[in-house]
């Protein structure tokens, strides 16, 4: 496994590999910083892009603005008391009172080297335990993959915001987009009612870049912009010794709930700031301060943030599974490389599992160093208008678009969904259930008809083998507590905070 990770290390160091790392860390430090652009449509913007790219190149830029706006969620929710990431809400209670206090300098020092040891240590748990699970994943067959992506669904429906029939509801219309195209066992064309540029199916492309990149922007445009930057208190860069004594046990407990909380389908990383800060204020003897500039309500969330979102790529490496809407639009990236995600990309290319892993050692310290130093260019950044960076935004979605295939069909097809994802928002449905079940819908398919086929149409082919049978008892398990009223009242209580 060492010499595996050092030959990985060998090929994240390379220059190319190290120029498009930085590009990553700072464009998911850029969209951190400026509230209304998260990673999700970034990376939406980008997948066009990445395809020509090398598979280990697109996938090092990709992960790095994916936990690159980890950090960058911290700076505006500290200086401007508005987080640039949903991750970084619990950020906004602590963090921005110690700059209000004068402090804010050592509250960016606390959250950026808090996440760097987070980063770490979570880089280091995926090397240590990701190859073992993948060797366990190499036993499954076609109805543990189709188990497993049933699993994947109805966690997505359990730990995605509001009502859970909702959610229900938008993950299997995202199973039914994804049924759009070329039956790949006959040929024939499903729904495609005679465009012939739809019997490849919808392009990811497309719905994602209009469903979270332009639906975003028209919802970001129809509210009042209001951003007070504390730049004249940010201080010294270095929190003081008392400051280091009480954080750094709470960023060693943040990083453990975190790394924990990161393999949970759904809301991991969102969910593990709140345990985080919840465990610190219950254990502190002063929770009086909480709310109030707690160095230990700062430095807990951030560490588990970012160690969740490491470890968040856990599922996604090992078994083709992603936990977040981000991770994906990863999987995304990888299909469209040629790259079939699970078990066999450890064995058949180990380049790409230990390069992304060792990228993201680099990528920590490369945030640190980019988000400490530069902390006077994201100030000057948050204070450009809106109005000024929609514009931008949308015209590289459209030339996205239409790059992929030159088609006018993927540029009315995203504003199609820019449409869809307005409405969805408006009425309260979450768009990310229908992202994972038009992901995740047609490899469950595959693997059902497949199953199917070595079973000879044996259904309880999925119950008589161990795994799948396990996995189907996690299923029922959670219909069980998505029916119980006290999960209910909790997951109530949660979307309102």
């Amino acid at each position: 496994m060492l010499h595996e990770f050092m030959n990985g290390f060998g090929l994240a160091a390379s220059w190319q590999n190290l120029g498009f790392a930085l590009v990553g860390c700072v464009l998911g430090t850029l969209i951190g910083v400026l509230p209304g652009v998260g990673p999700l449509a970034t990376i939406s913007m980008l997948l066009s892009i990445t395809i020509y790219l090398d598979p280990l190149s697109s996938l090092v830029m990709l992960a790095g603005i994916f936990y690159g706006a980890q950090y960058g969620g911290s700076t505006t929710a500290i200086l401007c008391n508005l987080p640039g990431e949903a991750s970084a809400v619990v950020t906004v209670l602590d963090g921005h009172k110690m700059a209000r206090k004068g402090r804010a300098g050592a509250a960016l020092a606390i959250a950026a080297l808090g996440s760097l040891f987070a980063g770490i240590v979570a880089t280091l748990i995926i090397a240590l335990f990701a190859p073992a699970l993948s060797k366990f994943a190499l036993r499954f067959n076609a109805p543990e993959y189709f188990v497993l992506m049933m699993l994947g669904l109805f966690a997505a429906v359990v730990f995605s915001h509001g009502k859970m029939s909702k959610a229900l509801a938008m993950t299997a219309l995202g199973i039914l987009l994804g049924t759009i195209g070329t039956d790949i066992e006959t040929g024939a064309s499903r729904y495609t009612f005679g465009v012939p540029q739809l019997s490849e199916g919808i392009g990811i492309v497309a719905l994602s870049m209009g469903l979270f990149g332009l639906s975003e922007i028209i919802m970001n445009i129809s509210r009042t912009e209001s951003r007070e930057v504390l730049s004249a208190t940010i201080g010294r860069l270095w929190p003081s010794r008392e400051e280091t004594r009480r954080a750094a046990p709470a960023v060693v407990r943040g990083t453990a709930i975190g790394a924990l909380l990161g393999l949970l389908p759904g809301g991991g990383v969102t969910l593990s700031t709140f345990a985080a800060y919840i465990f610190e204020k219950k254990i502190s003897k002063n929770p009086q301060e909480f709310g109030q500039g707690a160095v230990e309500g700062l430095a807990a969330p951030e560490a588990a943030n970012n160690a969740a979102a490491q470890t968040s790529f856990i599922p996604l490496l090992t078994l083709g599974i992603p936990t977040t809407p981000t991770l994906a639009l990863l999987l995304g990236a990888m299909i469209m490389q040629g790259i079939q995600p699970g078990p066999q990309v450890m064995t058949t290319r180990p380049d790409l599992f230990w390069g992304l892993i060792a990228s993201m050692l680099i990528g920590n310290v490369m945030l640190v160093i980019i988000n400490l130093p530069m902390i006077g260019v994201w100030v000057q950044l948050l204070r450009v208008p809106y109005r000024i960076l929609f514009p931008v935004i949308l015209t590289i979605c459209c030339i996205g678009a239409y790059a992929m295939e030159f088609s006018s069909v993927d540029l009315i097809s995203m504003a199609l969904f820019a449409g869809a994802g307005v409405l969805l928002s408006a009425f309260g449905f979450p768009p990310v259930p229908l992202l994972l079940g038009f992901i995740l819908g047609p490899l469950a398919e595959e693997n059902l008809r497949r199953a199917m086929a070595i079973a000879g149409g044996d259904i309880t082919v999925f119950v008589t083998r161990p795994v799948s049978a396990t996995m189907i008892g996690v299923i029922l398990l959670m219909v069980l507590i998505m029916a119980a009223p006290k999960f209910r009242r909790n997951r109530a209580v949660f979307d309102e905070g």
